[in-house]
């Protein structure tokens, strides 16, 4: 899944469905940000198509959303041991603003990914980085 080199790890993702936003394109690869933990990029195979994802748990250790078994299997994993979660990341103006409802589940052997919807209001759509 995953290509090392000596600067960097670059993961293969294929998502199941594209992303909202982001039709035709599922297939990317994710590269972690040289001195930026937590924070990647998420690159399009093939175009010109780049987002920021951060893992959520660097910014904010008790972020635990509650996913069901549905969105496990849409990645072939049976829980949360078997992915990693990510929130996408909106650099601005005033900061850094990270989409807590929606994450992204990416299992960890296989690079399958999806990005799902919370019903859980308690994590904001624009939630401001050290805010």
């Amino acid at each position: 899944m995953s290509t090392t080199t000596a600067e960097t790890t670059s993961i293969r993702v294929e998502f199941r469905s594209p992303m909202l936003g982001l039709s035709p394109y599922r297939a990317f690869a994710l590269e972690p940000i040289t001195g930026a933990d937590g924070l990647y990029a998420l690159r399009a195979t093939d175009a010109d198509v780049r987002l920021f994802v951060l893992d959520p748990r660097s910014a904010d250790p008790g972020y635990a959303p509650v996913v069901s078994a549905d969105v496990f299997a849409e990645v072939d994993a049976v829980d949360s041991s078997e992915v990693d979660v990510f929130v996408v990341a909106n650099p601005s103006a005033d900061g850094v603003h990270v989409n807590l409802r929606a994450p992204i589940l990416i299992h960890r052997e296989t690079g399958r990914a999806t990005q799902t919807i919370l019903d859980d209001q308690t994590y904001p759509i624009r939630a401001l980085l050290g805010g």
